[in-house]
């Protein structure tokens, strides 16, 4: 029987299993990131953090609904890029395994500015979060829009010499189009997907229950979304793909692989002591049971 290996390249960077800690998630401190690289993650994902720090929407911002939904409208809070470079810097060095810097914007000009700051960090790549509202465009959400994916992508390219993935949205008419826009704006690869829009009524109450009415999906209720837009934007761009989206388990983990992932991002189930391992573990007996010895011999042929 042969040997099986975990290992997978991503726009030149090695890493010893296709499993990345998706932004968001334990992605705040440096300690968090350092914990996931511990526990057995590829590469880690900070939490996307904007130019200035931003303080999110109030409570209720969080609920898990069950074992399968958790939903959100944390509303991206975080410390602001300078207090992340710090946290950046710390992590790359005793984190073990690549970082990944994850950003966003208010305004296309924000973008860049932001790439070009958390450059300073030396990350291994950046994550360009556009799933968030354009004030210059009465909120319509970047990752809506070819033109703004498509420039957004080339000014972040244009600011910093590290890798850019873009972080795709699911609540679009179709993703396929927005792929092409940021692959033809020069991005390096392509994250998808974020969470899908959603939101909670209290029936007693008569009244939502997130702070801002609306929110996102995540858990293993979006697998069958995330697993169809990987699918779909594997076979309209040449980009290595991080497909994440409800991922929980090795089997997941090898769907997402076969639709057309080179890694694979693991939020809502990286919460769980040694998700990261117990995961490559699974991964590695699916293989070896059906006769796999390397990643790239999952992928369907199209």
């Amino acid at each position: 029987m042969k040997g099986v290996t975990l290992e997978t390249r991503l726009c030149g960077l090695r890493l010893r299993n296709p499993f990345i800690l998706a932004s968001g998630v334990m992605g705040t401190t440096a300690g968090l990131l350092v914990r996931a690289g511990k526990e057995g993650a590829g590469a880690v994902t900070t939490k996307s953090c904007s130019l200035i720090p931003r303080e999110g929407h109030p409570n209720p911002a969080v609920i898990e609904v069950n074992e399968w939904v958790t939903i959100n409208a944390v509303g991206l809070s975080n410390p602001g890029v300078d207090w992340m470079v710090k946290e950046i810097r710390d992590a790359v060095k005793h984190a073990g395994v690549p970082v990944i810097a994850s950003m966003f914007g208010n305004s296309i000009d924000e973008y860049g500015e932001a790439a070009e700051r958390i450059s300073e960090a030396n990350p291994s790549a950046i994550e360009v979060n556009i799933s968030c509202p354009n004030v210059q465009r009465e909120g319509r959400m970047f990752a809506a829009s070819e033109e703004d994916a498509r420039k957004i992508t080339e000014l972040v390219k244009d600011r910093t010499k590290l890798p850019v993935f873009v972080k795709l949205s699911p609540n679009v008419t179709d993703i396929k189009r927005i792929a092409i826009a940021v692959e033809e704006g020069g991005a390096d690869g392509i994250t998808a997907i974020n969470t899908v829009g959603g939101m909670l009524i209290d029936p007693v109450a008569r009244k939502p229950i997130l702070s801002n009415v609306f929110g996102g999906m995540s858990g293993r209720c979006i697998f069958p979304v995330a697993l169809k837009a990987v699918y779909e934007i594997s076979r309209s761009v040449d980009i290595p793909i991080i497909g994440m989206g409800g991922v929980s388990s090795g089997i997941d983990a090898a769907e997402m692989i076969m639709a057309g992932a080179t890694a694979v991002g693991v939020g809502t189930a990286a919460t769980e002591k040694n998700a990261f391992r117990k995961m490559a573990e699974e991964l590695a007996a699916f293989m070896r049971k059906n006769g796999y010895g390397k990643l790239s011999e999952l992928k369907l042929e199209e």
